[in-house]
């Protein structure tokens, strides 16, 4: 516990600066709305655009709620309501924040417990959620965010130039074969595989820990000594900075989910290996011209089976709210089973929010709507395994990223290292080394407190 207080001490007397570039944010205030006037942070993905393009359906059934969308790119998002959130600032009713940052945000009294509130609430229904995004959002057994959408991650492929090929994968896939088939799709203006470079723990580590894990690496030993410079680590991270450099997008170390997205969508790209919530992208004909020619696939193996992370943005209150009632109420419709058939029946049974309500997979029209990626989906975010994340053991939990509160910093900074190797800057040796001295100074923090 002590442990966790100095963290978050830390993260508090850094968040500081942030907040003073929050106050100048045009629209992101406040100040001066009514009692009922809702402001909610939200990252500027497909699905929370979406969202606020169904918002008005919710506006014509709560005249007493105006609603204030501040939409921001990820990483600004999770810079800025952290630093909102932490240091009590009150910009935002509602913030979008994922199961990284609930549990901790709990312990320190941040969030409003969203449990009390669901209980209360007829046909909310909270049991519904699937369990292991349930578990990851919660502390001390109640829900302090509640998830819009849950993620695991896989393979997407063009089916159509699979077959041109003659590639068959196993299942799952290794990286190895999928190394070996972006080598054989890659030519001019068709990269075989778009993976992300750009710098963010939230960014290019997400897929870049689970090749690491099951590489056999690890950030940690048990004893919190670092471990960014072994074999193993060393292994996983050139193989990735190899295929992206050789076989992968123009732009790779400033590629994210958005480019890569854009990429695959647009036919530019034979392969991606992202999160499982990119079909709502690439199966809606309005976004992708690729509609019916992607394959899926469970997330690549090398060593450790089952490497597909775990992943929810949601939906929390911070508890400096003053509208904590108006909030929820649009938390809970966002979030209910009615908005899920809402998005299916007005937009498209591909652009429901995917992987957080098992009724969701009960739907007829969505489970044919999904019938490529559905079933996938719902087996990877099931069998994800945060708890035992590497094949060593290791003192921390977390697939994509280590639940713990210095990983926010830690991670951007060992990202922004691996990115640089990715733009032919340093070597992968050179990136690693530096990464390894900023985990150290992590890792002393924890032994003391074990000694």
């Amino acid at each position: 516990m002590k442990q966790r207080k100095q963290a978050a001490s830390k993260c508090i007397a850094g968040a500081g600066a942030l907040v003073i570039a929050l106050s100048g944010c045009a629209g992101a205030g406040s100040l001066g709305a009514s009692d009922q006037t809702v402001t909610i942070a939200m990252v500027s993905n497909s699905q929370m655009q979406d969202a606020r393009q169904l918002s008005a359906r919710f506006a014509a059934e709560n005249p007493d709620i105006d609603l204030r969308f501040v939409t921001l790119s990820e990483n600004e998002a999770r810079a800025k309501i952290t630093a909102s959130t932490a240091m009590g600032g009150g910009e935002f009713d509602v913030v979008m924040i994922s199961n990284y940052e609930t549990p901790q945000w709990a312990e320190h009294g941040w969030l409003t417990n969203l449990s009390e509130l669901a209980r209360e609430t007829e046909g909310y229904d909270e049991d519904d959620f699937i369990p292991s995004l349930r578990d990851s959002l919660s502390y001390e057994g109640d829900m302090f965010s509640v998830p819009f959408y849950g993620e695991s991650s896989f393979l997407m492929y063009r089916q159509d130039l699979f077959d041109e090929e003659g590639i068959e994968l196993s299942d799952p896939p290794t990286w190895t074969e999928v190394a070996a088939a972006a080598e054989q799709l890659d030519r001019p203006g068709m990269p075989g595989i778009c993976l992300r470079g750009k710098p963010g723990w939230g960014e290019l580590l997400a897929p870049l820990n689970t090749v690491i894990n099951t590489f056999g690496g690890r950030w940690f030993d048990e004893d919190w000594n670092p471990q960014l410079t072994s074999p193993e680590v060393e292994r996983a991270v050139q193989f990735y900075v190899d295929l992206v450099r050789e076989h992968g997008q123009p732009g790779a170390a400033t590629s994210g989910f958005s480019e890569c997205a854009t990429q695959l969508a647009q036919g530019r790209v034979a392969m991606w290996y992202d999160s499982t919530s990119a079909v709502s992208t690439l199966e809606n004909p309005a976004s992708s011209n690729v509609v019916g020619q992607i394959g899926y696939a469970a997330a690549p193996v090398e060593v450790k089976e089952d490497a597909g992370w775990l992943y929810s943005w949601a939906l929390g209150i911070p508890a400096t709210s003053d509208n904590k009632e108006a909030a929820w109420r649009f938390v809970s419709w966002m979030t209910s089973k009615e908005y899920l058939r809402l998005v299916g029946e007005e937009l498209g049974w591909d652009r429901v929010p995917p992987g957080s309500r098992i009724s969701t997979y009960e739907m007829p029209e969505y489970a044919e709507a999904s019938a490529a990626y559905g079933p996938l989906t719902l087996d990877s975010i099931e069998n994800a395994t945060p708890l035992q994340p590497t094949v060593d053991p290791v003192p921390y939990t977390g697939v994509q990223f280590l639940a713990i509160p210095e990983f926010q910093d830690l991670g951007t900074r060992v990202s922004q290292q691996i990115s640089a190797a990715i733009a032919g800057q340093k070597s992968v040796t050179e990136a690693l080394e530096q990464a390894q001295l900023y985990a150290e100074a992590v890792g002393a923090s924890y032994r003391e407190e074990q000694q």
